[in-house]
C-alpha cells in the first residue's frame, strides 16, 4: 500500500472518530481510564528525564563558555531557551511516542485480531469513536501539563547541576533564566505540544486499528507506529517552527 493511500485512510479514520459519539457516561469512564494510562503513568519517566537532561544541558553550556568576558548568566539563559523551545515539547513528545504509542497500537491491535472490534461494530457502536476519541482528548488536554512539568524540572535540574558542580553559581543561573523572558515562547511550546499530542494519539491508533494477522503482526505494527509517529513529529516540528518563529 502506497503512502497516499495510507494518508487517505488516516484522514478517513479521523472523520469517523469525530462522528456518532457514544453516551456521556460510557465516554466519561473511557476518558478517565485513558488519562490514567496515557498521562498519569507517564509522569515518572518525564520527570526523571527532564531533571537530568536539564542538568546535562546546563553543564555542557558551562563547559563551552570558557571566556572570562562571557557572563555566567548566559548559561541559565541558554539552558532556558533550549529547554522551552525544543527539549520539553519535542524531546518529551518523542519519549511519549515510544512509551504511549506502542501501548496504543498493541491494545487496539489486540482487540482487532481477537475480533473484539468486530463485536463492537455488530452491536452498533462506532468503534473508532469509542476507542480513539478518549485517547485524543486525554493526550491533548493532559500532555501540556507534562511538558510544563518538564520545563520546570529541566530548569531546576540545570540549577542543581551548577550548584553541585561549582561551574556556576545558582544566583547567576537564576539571573540568566529571568533574562529577556518572552511569553510567546511558552505559547509556541504549548502549540507544538498540542499538535504532537494529537499525533501521538492518532498515528498509533491508525496502525493498531487496521492491523491484520495475529500477535506477530501486532508487534510489527507497534514498532512501525512508534517509528512513523516520531517521523511525523519531527516533520511537524520543522513546519511549526517555520510558521511560528520566522
Amino acid at each position: 500500500m502506497n503512502y497516499v493511500e495510507h494518508i487517505g485512510k488516516y484522514f478517513a479514520m479521523l472523520k469517523q472518530v469525530f462522528t456518532k459519539p457514544q453516551r456521556a457516561r460510557v465516554f466519561r469512564e473511557a476518558l478517565f481510564r485513558e488519562i490514567d494510562e496515557l498521562g498519569l503513568k507517564s509522569l515518572g519517566i518525564i520527570a526523571f528525564i527532564s531533571f537530568f537532561i536539564g542538568g546535562v544541558i546546563a553543564l555542557q553550556t558551562a563547559l563551552n563558555l570558557e571566556s572570562p568576558f562571557i557572563p555566567k548568566s548566559l548559561i541559565g539563559f541558554a539552558a532556558k531557551r533550549s529547554i522551552i523551545l525544543e527539549f520539553a515539547p519535542t524531546f518529551c513528545s518523542i519519549i511519549l511516542a515510544g512509551k504511549v504509542g506502542s501501548y496504543i497500537t498493541s491494545s487496539i491491535g489486540t482487540m482487532r485480531v481477537t475480533e473484539q472490534i468486530d463485536a463492537l461494530e455488530v452491536m452498533g457502536i462506532n468503534s473508532l469513536n469509542y476507542l480513539v476519541l478518549p485517547k485524543i482528548i486525554a493526550t491533548v488536554f493532559f500532555y501540556p501539563f507534562l511538558v510544563v512539568l518538564g520545563m520546570f524540572l529541566g530548569i531546576f535540574g540545570g540549577w542543581v547541576a551548577g550548584v553541585l558542580s561549582g561551574l556556576f553559581s545558582g544566583i547567576d543561573f537564576i539571573a540568566g533564566v529571568q533574562m529577556d523572558f518572552d511569553p510567546f515562547l511558552l505559547t509556541y511550546a504549548i502549540i507544538k505540544t498540542l499538535v504532537f499530542a494529537f499525533l501521538i494519539a492518532t498515528v498509533p491508533s491508525y496502525h493498531g486499528y487496521y492491523v491484520k494477522g495475529g500477535s506477530l503482526e501486532v508487534g510489527k505494527a507497534s514498532t512501525q507506529s512508534v517509528v512513523w509517529t516520531i517521523v511525523v513529529i519531527v516533520i511537524a516540528n520543522y513546519f511549526l517552527t517555520q510558521m511560528l518563529l520566522t
